[in-house]
């Protein structure tokens, strides 16, 4: 493609002359790769026009080999990594490894820590190369797989990210073999490190990995980790050091530039967008659990970007603010048979609401409405006394062990967590919000019913509402 022609194609990029930079510096480096424009679906169904350019790179592997693959630019690059993949020909087969997903997808390190401008292109396809000596992501078929394999390569063109039937070689086997209870933390701040020690502490797990994206050397908390060895905990950059957790933690916030609300949101979704597919790749059957902030829309863009199930996608939500809750009505209040049945419930913040889950019998409609009011009141005193306790990073980090525990062993404890909420008191958007659910290996067992409160469901749909307009207004 001439570059004026190419240039006339990146007219919707947000930084177009940097990404012309980029790939004349690409198509210099490797001749035989070429350029077009075409549609890429998401794993959410929706659709973009964008640039992408394929051709082979050469590995040595005992012999030469020139391996084909495709890279997809996204329109905000070169701050945003590519989407890359294999593509190979009809007498190929993918060798399923820790790069390398069933479906072709690469997964690297360079991609996860992907940071303009110390990122680009050439340097991408460098490691690409480098990683690919280490372990050939193809192999060749026999005639018999060729025709197996022509499904694959159909799938392939249409470049979508969903499920596959391919029996691809797999080489992912036996590194975690005897760690049933593993458990990753991504984001090495001090909500990530808090967690990491919490989970410890509570002898949750039988091995933490703490993913550190930040870049260069190990500093702050996590070298502490490395100097005073706490058992069990693992401190990697890559995510292959993932595979096979059976809870994955995100504690991860962008700390960029951002001015308003919404940027800083956004921010945190194109943060999202290299990590989620990633601990999805390595942690297929994993519970993802949400700390990052805020913890309603990030769960949801968890959700839309790892194409699990809801059930196992979920949220740290109110459990902390429930079990406040619950330990002032017992402790300071006295109110022990109102404290087993009492949650906060719907928005993280402000919006909060505490709720039920079951009414005491009375005898008649007059009794009834004394013990409403009663319960109110004393609802009222509790919140106003745990009004102004902010989350501090330890504190988080208990309640994430709190969770992970009751996932890891199967517990069908009831909490407060930030789960799927459409359905649910007359809310018919996909919004994810705290309300009492049971949580078992699988996430949420089952969804816990409210008692019916008209003040609670008004301020439920309110926050629906506000959180789905948000959503609206962000690029997955």
């Amino acid at each position: 493609m001439a570059e004026e022609a190419l240039r006339r194609q990146l007219g919707k990029y947000k930084f177009r002359d940097l990404t012309m930079e980029e790939l004349k510096n690409v198509s210099m480096t490797y001749p035989n790769f070429t350029f077009s424009m075409n549609t890429y679906t998401f794993k959410d169904g929706s659709q973009k026009d964008l640039l992408n350019f394929s051709g082979t790179v050469p590995v040595k592997y005992g012999n030469s080999y020139n391996i084909p693959i495709c890279l997809w630019i996204l329109d905000s690059h070169p701050f945003a990594p590519p989407i890359c993949f294999l593509k190979p020909t009809s007498n190929m087969g993918i060798a399923v490894g820790k790069h390398v997903d069933a479906q072709g997808r690469i997964y690297l390190p360079y991609l996860q820590n992907w940071s303009h401008p110390k990122s680009t292109l050439i340097g991408l396809i460098k490691e690409m190369i480098s990683k690919f000596e280490e372990e050939l992501p193809l192999y060749s078929l026999s005639y018999s797989d060729a025709a197996r394999q022509s499904e694959l390569l159909s799938y392939i063109a249409k470049i979508t990210e969903g499920e596959t039937d391919m029996k691809s070689r797999s080489k992912t086997g036996g590194r975690n073999e005897g760690c049933s209870n593993k458990i990753t933390v991504v984001g090495a701040g001090d909500l990530g490190i808090a967690c990491v020690l919490a989970v410890a502490a509570k002898d949750v797990a039988d091995k933490v990995v703490l993913l550190d994206l930040s870049e260069g050397a190990a500093k702050g908390g996590t070298m502490d980790l490395e100097i005073f060895a706490v058992p069990n905990v693992e401190i990697s950059k890559d995510f292959s050091a993932s595979a096979d957790s059976k809870v994955v933690v995100l504690t991860v916030n962008s700390l960029g530039n951002a001015q308003t609300y919404l940027d800083v949101i956004q921010g945190n979704v194109d943060l999202f967008r290299g990590i989620i597919p990633a601990v999805a790749h390595y942690s297929q059957n994993a519970v993802l659990l949400v700390a990052s902030y805020p913890v309603e829309v990030m769960t949801f863009v968890s959700w839309k970007l790892s194409s699990f199930p809801k059930s196992r996608v979920i949220g740290v939500g109110a459990n902390l603010d429930s079990e406040r809750f619950q330990y002032v009505l017992t402790n300071l209040l006295k109110a022990e048979v109102l404290a087993k049945d009492a949650w906060v419930v719907g928005e993280q913040g402000e919006d909060k609401v505490p709720s039920w889950t079951s009414c005491n019998v009375v005898a008649n409609q007059t009794e009834a409405m004394a013990a409403c009011d009663s319960r109110e009141k004393v609802a009222n005193r509790a919140m106003e006394i745990l009004k102004g306790r902010g989350q501090r990073s330890w504190s988080v980090g208990l309640s994430v062990a709190d969770l992970a525990d009751s996932i890891l062993k199967d517990k069908r404890k009831v909490h407060s967590v930030s789960t799927l909420a459409k359905g649910c008191c007359s809310i018919n958007s996909e919004v994810f919000l705290s309300l009492p659910c049971i949580l078992g290996s699988s996430g949420v067992v089952e969804m816990v019913r409210l008692e019916e409160d008209p003040l609670v469901q008004e301020k439920l749909q309110s926050s629906a509402g506000s959180i789905h307009d948000l959503q609206q207004q962000l690029k997955l």
